[in-house]
């Protein structure tokens, strides 16, 4: 897959961490709360990863990187998994997420408002006296 890492079909954690972008604790951590499957383990003990398992991975990355959280990753993950899927089911997750994301820009800039109107109330000398400060207390 990419940069050639998943050429071999047995991967230890490290190396399915660099294929995927996922680090090795992420990756436990995925397993734990069960949005991957365990690994399976060598005889000695150890995870062993294959292409799929590093798709996967690939595929819960992407979705970190564009915002989605676990639970819709975890909804995301059912639908690619399931070839029977109406892709419409995959765009209202989607279309949720954009909703979602649209409040927190929202949100997000009435903040920088504030703080550009708090900003530029403050004098920014030596004087102690401090409008940002006070409107921190106050609230």
């Amino acid at each position: 897959m990419q940069d050639g890492h998943c050429q071999h079909s047995n991967m230890n954690i490290g190396e399915a961490a660099r294929a995927s972008g996922v680090t090795a604790k992420m990756i436990r951590h995925y397993e734990s709360i069960g949005l991957v499957k365990e690994a399976r383990r060598s005889d000695a003990g150890y995870r062993v990863y294959g292409e799929h398992d590093v798709r996967v991975l690939q595929f819960i990355h992407r979705g970190r990187a564009l915002g989605f959280s676990l639970e819709q990753i975890r909804s995301l993950l059912a639908l690619w998994e399931d070839k029977g899927r109406a892709s419409a089911d995959v765009r209202a997750l989607a279309q949720s997420h954009i909703e979602e994301l649209n409040h927190k820009i929202a949100e997000m800039e009435a903040m920088r408002r504030t703080l550009e109107t708090l900003a530029a109330s403050c004098h920014g000398d030596a004087r102690s006296d401090c409008p940002i400060l006070d409107d921190l207390a106050a609230h």
